[in-house]
């Protein structure tokens, strides 16, 4: 079916079911970024294959919300669809809720299926809909009933790791669940972000491409642990490991909608709204008393322990090696051989996979070829795929999962001699790279303080690049990760103050729709630095390791400190990768990390 088919075939079993208006997220049953295959709704509804966008469709009309990422895409995408395109945060476009708000009839019903809508989503809802003297109905799946071939939930096994990677035990973490559940007042807490699960019981899975996440749901209460989990995915040797951990029952994975009945009045239960859905929280008996709080395995597991930094600078090496060899590849073939942005994508691939402890790649790989670098989260497809020629700048973004960690890098590199333009964007986005790996700043500053040392050279020249500096990285785990980023917006669920262990991309862009694509990505660990009468001054400790490369630099424009800046980057490349290359690779490298 079309797109246009699909929504009239939805607008019908909204007729049959009273409802005006229907929700349609990018979410699975944990609010997760990235879903299943089984949860893609969202993309199945509007044809949007987008990571972040929410669909809304009433018996007229049909809108789809998302960032700036995908802006061109979605504009691409959404064609002859009968879909309109609500660019976010751009001036005179309503939100979500304001469309609802103007366009849920008086007495209208409002539809969603609640397992897929946040807790405090649904909230808000509530409140426009009261307003409106009209209802919601959550227990609705609607686009199920028209989606043939729905993928069916993931099967596949879950693997421990190691003490050895993660540095602390399942029952240790549990103490200390423990602790911030007692400091709340609460005895007991539902642990529904599959991250958080991951983290907290030292397990990874399957059930979402890229992502090493499992299906999964927690109770814990003072004294025991209670597991929702399809238990064909454990392992004898992972079930004795948990039990040994503390985990005290094993329940199948939906039966948590039915267990979270049987609180009582005597309880009172920690829960997050932002990471909890909205159906799970209307199955809480309402004289249950509640304790409204962001889960503390989320500001844990951000904090990473001497064990991870320390495994995860290991990853960074192996990643700078693919990376670094990679580069040496491309600018050597480039014109002898054809090589598109899918065959260049599973070659930088092929080199992460000869490094031991490779798992998958951390994310889909964004991999794009002049004015497709333009578009901030492009994916090359068969349909897009095209081949890579000299004269333009090759954008790749792409990261890798390996036991030590994951990783998340950007380079975009020159292939032959570029224009004066491109060169300058090149070298502007470098600047503020540089900028922001170098800023000093007091502890308490978070990353809404600090997002402007590095859009400064941007805004001096009257530039910007819509979307955030830079995101947290899980260990082996989201390559998102809350509680902290680097944007100048308000965002509630990234403006935590930025702690010592924490790792933060650092990745500003520009783009040129029609021409070409800059993106510069390292990564930062957070580091303590001097305590002095004035406070506890902080620093970052760039943690990638692969050449930027100067043939797309144009020196003239950078000040004697970011020359230095760079040149002494480059000198830590070069001594952390050239020992893993042949004698070839190593002269290229030492050209390629050369002092400007």
């Amino acid at each position: 079916m079309k797109v246009s088919e699909r929504i009239t075939k939805l607008r019908a079993l909204m007729a049959e079911k009273n409802i005006n208006m229907y929700i349609v997220p990018t979410a699975d049953f944990h609010q997760s970024e990235y879903v299943g295959e089984h949860f893609k709704a969202r993309k199945y509804i509007t044809g949007f294959t987008g990571s972040a966008g929410t669909a809304v469709i009433t018996m007229d009309s049909a809108g789809l919300w998302t960032d700036g990422r995908y802006f061109l895409q979605a504009g691409k995408q959404l064609e002859e669809t009968t879909v309109e395109l609500f660019k976010m945060g751009e001036p005179m476009v309503p939100t979500i809720e304001e469309f609802i708000e103007s366009n849920l009839p008086e007495g209208g019903t409002l539809g969603f299926d609640g397992r897929v809508v946040s807790m405090g989503n649904g909230q808000d809802y509530e409140k426009i809909v009261e307003k409106k003297n009209g209802s919601i109905k959550y227990q609705c799946d609607l686009v199920d009933h028209i989606w043939e071939d729905r993928p069916p939930l993931s099967e596949k096994p879950a693997f421990a790791l190691d003490i050895k990677y993660t540095g602390e035990s399942t029952a240790s973490k549990l103490k200390r669940v423990r602790e911030a559940m007692k400091a709340a007042g609460a005895n007991a807490h539902i642990i529904t972000s599959l991250d958080d699960i991951a983290w907290l019981l030292n397990i990874r899975g399957d059930d979402i491409e890229f992502f090493p996440l499992i299906l999964s749901y927690v109770i814990v209460t003072i004294d025991e642990v209670h597991l929702f989990i399809n238990e064909n995915k454990l392992s004898d040797e992972i079930k004795s490991d948990l039990i040994k951990n503390g985990v005290t029952n094993f329940h199948p994975y939906n039966d948590v909608y039915e267990e979270a009945k049987k609180f009582t009045a005597s309880d009172v239960l920690l829960i997050d709204p932002v990471r909890m859905n909205y159906a799970l929280y209307n199955n809480i008996p309402k004289d249950v008393k509640k304790v409204e709080k962001e889960n503390p395995c989320v500001l844990f597991k951000a904090m990473k322990n001497p064990t991870e930094i320390k495994n995860i600078k290991n990853a960074h090496i192996k990643d700078g090696i693919a990376n670094t060899k990679f580069m040496y590849w491309l600018k050597q073939n480039i014109g002898k051989e054809k090589i598109t942005e899918i065959s260049a994508s599973n070659k930088l691939e092929g080199l992460r996979a000869q490094q031991e402890g490779f798992i998958r790649p951390s994310f889909e790989p964004i991999c794009a070829f002049g004015e497709h670098a333009a578009i901030v989260h492009y994916t090359s497809s068969p349909e897009t795929d095209v081949e890579l020629k000299e004269g333009a700048l090759f954008l790749t973004d792409t990261g890798a999962g390996y036991y030590e960690g994951s990783t998340d890098i950007t380079r975009t590199i020159a292939l032959g001699e570029i224009p004066q333009i491109m060169k300058d964007h090149f070298t502007l986005t470098l600047q503020s790279n540089l900028r922001l790996a170098h800023a000093r700043f007091l502890y308490g500053c978070n990353g809404m303080n600090l997002d402007i040392v590095a859009r400064a050279p941007f805004w001096d020249n009257n530039l910007n690049f819509n979307h955030g500096t830079g995101h947290g990285v899980g260990y082996l785990m989201n390559i998102h990760e809350a509680p902290t980023g680097f944007r100048w917006q308000y965002r509630a669920h990234e403006i935590h103050q930025i702690e010592e262990g924490m790792v933060l991309t650092d990745e500003p862009g520009i783009y040129i729709a029609g021409s070409h694509g800059v993106r510069i990505e390292n990564e930062l660990l957070a580091c303590k630095g001097e305590k002095n009468e004035y406070g506890q001054f902080m620093y970052f400790e760039t943690i990638t390791y692969a050449p930027i490369d100067l043939d797309a630099v144009n020196p003239e424009m950078m000040s004697v400190q970011e020359k230095a800046w760079l040149n002494e980057y480059h000198k830590t490349v070069y001594d952390k990768i050239s020992p893993y290359l042949n004698e070839e690779e190593r002269e290229w490298l030492k050209e390629y990390t050369r002092e400007i």
